[in-house]
């Protein structure tokens, strides 16, 4: 049993050497403000239109916070708020209302009610789609620009005026960010650090950013996206029935020869908690099965991957072998190593680094269960919407 215990000692080492060196360093963690900032001194004079748009399908306890957040941008060039009502049954509308008059730009902030869901389209996707219509219904005040942002997101006033001067300065038909998710409660401190890394590692922003590299990836809740990469790609009706919508749009965009670009910002904080690890659990079930495009193969492979990457060098630190158990204490050092950038982005203590294998296992486990859902005719399960049905129909509620 020697052999092969050292031989599978050595083959997790092998794949976080070649996560460190050969994955677009995506776990160092740099730069993503840097170049936020920096694009503001190569900005010209004019400042294009830009769109907001706000998907909310019942948002009652952020959405307020979100629009006062959005009228209270610095940009200094025109732009609109459009909040698009997803048949919200919360009151979402009336409190978005009363938080556009209180921020003092209810002009600026208008409110749309979206239509009954269309065949074939996700619901976070047609009502975009509708905002974007709405936004560009007179040709002659077409924004250059749409703000895809989510309800439950607040920034900080400069942040679109940094996202367009570095999409202006880059040519560049999307700018993506990952916003600071709350790592309060205990299962967000255990899992959404590594929800970052995974993502990233998925994702690695130099690849997005490589016009060359096929990798495309971005983060749905802040997207600043131009209007003629929109029109380029044919609209959102091109990728309506995705669920991994975000990932969709700058993988179209970049196929059809638009420059995209993926970051990542504190300036910019998400509202919702997870207080549960069953919250989380079900965010990643939604899609999980979805990225690994509904195959059985790709599910027992991704599990493997798990496996081999994660959870075995833990287990083999208990091996009788010395060479086995310091292969494996290196390989879970190294790992330790590379999430801790992932660990100082959310500002936690420097002991859950040693907690990525556990946080994978949780991780593998709602993937499995992301897949059991879907066979069950239950996937991507969003709001009393099942977005990924076995069937290939979108059931809402």
């Amino acid at each position: 049993m020697l052999p092969f215990a050292l031989s599978a000692a050595a083959l997790s080492l092998l794949i976080w050497l070649s996560l460190a060196f050969a994955r677009g360093a995506f776990w160092r963690l740099r730069r993503a403000e840097t170049d936020l900032a920096a694009a503001e001194e190569h900005t010209a004079h004019s400042w294009p239109r830009v769109a907001i748009l706000v998907p909310a399908r019942d948002e009652a306890e952020s959405i307020a916070a979100c629009v006062t957040s959005l009228a209270q941008q610095d940009y200094p060039g025109s732009f609109s708020i459009l909040v698009i009502d997803d048949h919200s049954a919360d009151g979402t509308a009336d409190l978005a209302r009363h938080a556009a008059i209180a921020s003092g730009a209810p002009d600026r902030i208008r409110i749309h009610a979206a239509s009954s869901l269309a065949p074939g389209w996700t619901g976070k996707l047609w009502a975009l789609n509708e905002g974007i219509l709405a936004a560009s219904a007179n040709p002659q005040d077409a924004p250059a620009f749409y703000w895809l942002t989510d309800a439950d997101i607040v920034h900080a006033p400069d942040t679109l005026r940094r996202l367009v001067a570095c999409a202006e300065r880059d040519s560049l038909g999307l700018i993506s960010l990952l916003v600071l998710l709350r790592t309060r409660s205990l299962p967000e401190r255990l899992l959404i650090p590594a929800f970052l890394f995974f993502f990233l590692k998925l994702y690695p922003p130099r690849w997005v950013a490589n016009p060359r590299a096929r990798t495309a990836g971005a983060a749905g809740g802040c997207v600043l996206l131009r209007r003629t990469a929109l029109e380029g790609m044919g609209g959102l009706a091109a990728v309506r029935g995705d669920v991994i919508d975000d990932c969709a749009i700058a993988r179209a965009v970049k196929t059809h020869g638009g420059r995209i670009w993926l970051g990542y910002t504190r300036s910019s904080q998400s509202l919702r908690s997870y207080s549960r690890f069953a919250e989380i659990r079900d965010m990643i079930a939604r899609t999980a099965f979805t990225q690994l495009r509904y195959s059985p193969l790709l599910l027992l492979g991704a599990l493997a991957g798990m496996f081999f990457t994660y959870l075995l060098p833990l287990l083999l630190l208990l091996h009788p072998h010395p060479a086995v158990r310091y292969t494996a204490l290196a390989t879970w050092l190294l790992m330790s190593l590379l999430y801790l950038p992932s660990v100082r982005f959310f500002r936690l203590n420097f002991f859950w680094i040693f907690l990525l294998p556990l946080a994978a296992l949780y991780y593998s486990y709602a993937t499995l269960l992301s897949a059991l859902r879907y066979w069950m005719g239950r996937g991507g399960q969003w709001k009393g919407r099942s977005q990924a049905a076995k069937n290939g129909k979108i059931h809402d509620r």
